[in-house]
């Protein structure tokens, strides 16, 4: 039985590695908060989000060493952190879609309340999801 005094120190992380996880945490519930912003079309929540979210930035920038001779993040200890990261990315990428969508749905509607020409916008996919092709006969324009 192993004396708990022989037993082998656990490593203690870094004070860099344990400000960049408290950072990478609160980076996680901001996205989150930006997503639920988002959600409800709630635009001024999502826009006081983003000074903070760009503090977080410069922190994580700071704290990591990233671009500098200085990189933290090739130090297995930091793979917790990276996997945080990683995390916080699928996030922003998932924020961006609903963005994305939303504005072409603006831009889609902007078009039909200007008068654009809305017959040629309209896309008729088969019934396994590819672009159909034109039809021989008449289109209901000719009708």
């Amino acid at each position: 039985m192993l004396d708990a005094m022989t037993a082998a120190p656990a490593s203690v992380p870094s004070p860099e590695l344990v400000a960049a996880l408290e950072h990478g945490l609160a980076l996680q519930q901001l996205l989150q908060q930006e997503f639920d912003a988002l959600r409800k079309q709630n635009l001024d929540i999502f826009e006081a989000l983003q000074p903070e979210k760009t503090q977080i930035f410069d922190s994580l920038i700071r704290l990591t060493g990233v671009g500098t001779a200085s990189n933290r993040l090739d130090d297995p200890e930091w793979d917790t952190f990276k996997n945080l990261i990683t995390d916080c990315r699928d996030m922003h990428r998932r924020n961006e879609i609903l963005i994305t969508r939303k504005l072409d749905a603006i831009r889609g509607t902007l078009q039909t309340l200007n008068g654009g020409e809305t017959t040629a916008s309209v896309e008729v996919y088969d019934r396994l999801g590819r672009m159909a092709r034109s039809r021989g006969g008449r289109g209901y324009e000719e009708v």
